[in-house]
C-alpha cells in the first residue's frame, strides 16, 4: 500500500530536531482542505483536537471517508516512507552557586545565583516499537527502576481537568495525581537505606509526574540514564539541573522544541527557554515541596540571575544577567552535612533576639547584591580587566564577613578560606545556607599552576573535594543526534551510547566523554544552547528586562 503524504509545519516556527536534509518541517497529514497531525512511530504531535480528530478518521486505502464529526476527505497518498526510530539524543543542565545575598534573601531582599560548569547529562535511547516499557538509570546513586507504560496511571493524568500541555503553567501539583503514582513509587528500591530510597523515589516523582503530564500510552520504550558531576546534596543545585534536564528531554520527544540554532531570533530562544524552565519547576516540586524556582531557572537559562522574592505567596521576581561573564572559579566541597532549614533558624532567632542588629547585616548583604549587579551590567565593565574581578572578589570577601557574623558559617569553611588566603589565590565565601556544605572562590589572575597545585595539596590532605569550574556558563544544552567527535579525526565521530555512557568512569569520565566543554574540549562541537542564542532583551534604558520566575 502506498504511504501518507507526511508534510511538517506546526505555528510557523521551526522544530528541533532538523530533518537530515535541514529543512523545518512538521507533521500534518492533508485530506482535501483539512490537515491534523498524525502520529510517527508513535510519536503524536501535542494538539489534543487534532489527535481526536485523526483517531476518529477511519483512513482505507485512497477511498473517501468520514469521520464521527461530520469530515469526509481521502488522503493524499504516494510512495510507501519509512519511520525511523527518533535517535538516541542527550540534554544536559548546569549546577549553580549563590555568588551573593544568601540569608537576605529570605527577607525580600536581592540575591545572585550563577551556572557553574558542573553539569548534569540524560542519554534518552528510544527502544522498538514493541517494548512497552520505560526505564530510568541513574547509577552515580545506584538507582534503575523499569515501569510498563501500560500500568501507568493513564487514566487519571487524562482526565480533562487533569491533562495538561506542554504550553501550560502549572504552580503546584495535583494532589490526585501524586497519590495515583504513589504505588509506582513504593516499589522502587525496596532494598536501599531509607536515605538513598528517599533519593531514589523523589527522583523518580519527579521523572514520572513530567512523563504522565506531557506524555500519552502511546509512547514509546525509552531508556533515560542520568550522570551527573555535581555533588549531592552541596547546595548546588544538582535536583533542579535533573529536573532541566528531563523537562527539556520530554519536550523534545514531543517535538514542540524550536531550535537551538545560530539564526534563531532571541524571542523565540526565550521562549523555549521558559517551556523548559515551567515544566522543571515541576520537577522541582515533586523533589522539594515548595522551592524557591531560583534553581531550575539559573540551571535552563544559564548565566545568572538576580532575584527577589518578597512575598512567598507569588513566584520571585528574576533578572537575567545574559552578559555574566564567564570567569574561573574554584568549588570546594567540605563534605559536611548540614541542614538549609536549621541555619535559617538560626538567623531568624538572631534576627527576632536583636533585630536592630541583624537587619542591616541583612541589608548590608542585599546591598552587596546590588552593587555587584551594577557593576557587571555597566556598559564598560570588561571581565578580563584585573581591576574589576578584583571588586567582585572585594564583594565576595566583604559577603562571607556578614554571613559570619550572622553565625552560618562553619570551622570547615573558614579554614578552606584560611587556606586559599594564605596561598593567595582569590576571593572566598560560604556559598548557599552555610553551617557545611561548599565554599566558592573567585580566582584572581595571578593563580599560577604552581599555586593551584600547592593549593590542591593542602586541600586534599584535609579531606576537602576541591573541583575547578567555570561561572557563568551556559544553561540547558541539546546533543541531537548523541554523536561527539571527541578529539577524532574520524568524521563520522563517536556514537553516544548505553553501554560506553554507563561505563564513562566517574566525574571526569563522564566529562571526557560527553562534556559540553571544559578542558581540552573547550566548547565541544555538537552541543547547542538556547541560552547562546541571538541577544539579550533590553529596555529603553539599555536595561535587560525582568521576568517572573
Amino acid at each position: 500500500m502506498p504511504g501518507l503524504h507526511v508534510d511538517w509545519h506546526i505555528g510557523g516556527l521551526p522544530l528541533y530536531p532538523p530533518t537530515p536534509s535541514g529543512d523545518s518541517k512538521s507533521r500534518t497529514l492533508s485530506w482535501n482542505n483539512h490537515t491534523a497531525p498524525v502520529s510517527v512511530n508513535g510519536w503524536i504531535l501535542p494538539d489534543e483536537d487534532a489527535e481526536e480528530e485523526m483517531e476518529s478518521l477511519k483512513i482505507n486505502g485512497s477511498e473517501e471517508v468520514t469521520n464521527s464529526r461530520g469530515n469526509t476527505g481521502r488522503p493524499v497518498l504516494e510512495r510507501q516512507s519509512s519511520s525511523p526510530m527518533m535517535p538516541a539524543f542527550m540534554t544536559s543542565a548546569p549546577g549553580k552557586v549563590i555568588v551573593y545575598g544568601e540569608h537576605a534573601v529570605v527577607y525580600g531582599k536581592a540575591a545572585m545565583a550563577a551556572a557553574i560548569s558542573l553539569r548534569s547529562y540524560l542519554l534518552v535511547t528510544a527502544l522498538s516499537r514493541w517494548h512497552r516499557t520505560i526505564t530510568l538509570r541513574f547509577p552515580d546513586i545506584d538507582m534503575e527502576h523499569s515501569w510498563n507504560i501500560d500500568d501507568l496511571p493513564w487514566s487519571t493524568f487524562s482526565q480533562p481537568s487533569k491533562k495538561k500541555h506542554y504550553y501550560d503553567l502549572v504552580d503546584k501539583l495535583d494532589p490526585e495525581l501524586v497519590e495515583a503514582m504513589q504505588p509506582h513509587l513504593a516499589i522502587i528500591s525496596p532494598k536501599a537505606s531509607s536515605d538513598d530510597r528517599k533519593i531514589h523515589q523523589n527522583a523518580a516523582s519527579a521523572f514520572l509526574y513530567l512523563f504522565l503530564s506531557l506524555g500519552s500510552q502511546r509512547f514509546p520504550g525509552c531508556i533515560y540514564t542520568l550522570r551527573s558531576t555535581i555533588p549531592i546534596g552541596a547546595g548546588l543545585g544538582s535536583s533542579a539541573s535533573i529536573s532541566v534536564c528531563l523537562s527539556s528531554a520530554i519536550l523534545l520527544q514531543l517535538r514542540t522544541l524550536s531550535g537551538p540554532h545560530p539564526d534563531q531570533p532571541r524571542e523565540e530562544a526565550d521562549l523555549q527557554i521558559e517551556r523548559i524552565n515551567r515544566w522543571a519547576f515541576v520537577g522541582e516540586m515533586c523533589i522539594h515541596g515548595n522551592p524557591s524556582g531560583v534553581d531550575n531557572t539559573v540551571a535552563t537559562g544559564g548565566k545568572a540571575v538576580v532575584f527577589k522574592r518578597g512575598n512567598y505567596n507569588q513566584p520571585p521576581t528574576v533578572i537575567p544577567l545574559r552578559n555574566f561573564p564567564e570567569l574561573p572559579l574554584l568549588l570546594v566541597n567540605t563534605r559536611q552535612s548540614r541542614s538549609t532549614s536549621a541555619e535559617v533558624a538560626k538567623v531568624a532567632a538572631m534576627r527576632k533576639a536583636q533585630p536592630a542588629v541583624i537587619e542591616p547585616i541583612l541589608e548590608a548583604i542585599s546591598q552587596i547584591t546590588e552593587s555587584a549587579h551594577r557593576l557587571i551590567s555597566t556598559s564598560g565593565f570588561d571581565a578580563k580587566d584585573a581591576g574589576s574581578v578584583q571588586t567582585l572578589g572585594g564583594l565576595i570577601s566583604i559577603n562571607h564577613g556578614l554571613l559570619t557574623a550572622l553565625g552560618v558559617s562553619h570551622p570547615k569553611l573558614e579554614r578552606i578560606r584560611e587556606i586559599v588566603d594564605t596561598v593567595g589565590l582569590g576571593w572566598t565565601k560560604l556559598t548557599g545556607a552555610g553551617g557545611g556544605g561548599s565554599a566558592i572562590t573567585l580566582l584572581n589572575f595571578n593563580a599560577s599552576p604552581s599555586k593551584m597545585t600547592n593549593l590542591e595539596e593542602k586541600l586534599a590532605n584535609e579531606g576537602f573535594e576541591k573541583f575547578e569550574t567555570t561561572l557563568g556558563g551556559d544553561g540547558v544544552g541539546v546533543l541531537w543526534p548523541a554523536v561527539l567527535h571527541n578529539g577524532s579525526q574520524d568524521e563520522s565521530g563517536e556514537e553516544i551510547d548505553q553501554e560506553n555512557f554507563l561505563n564513562a568512569d566517574g566525574r571526569d569520565g563522564v566529562e571526557h566523554l560527553v562534556g559540553v566543554g571544559i578542558g581540552a574540549f573547550e566548547k565541544r562541537e555538537g552541543w547547542k544552547f538556547w541560552s547562546s542564542v541571538g541577544s539579550p532583551h533590553v529596555n529603553s534604558e539599555g536595561k535587560q528586562e525582568p521576568i517572573s520566575g
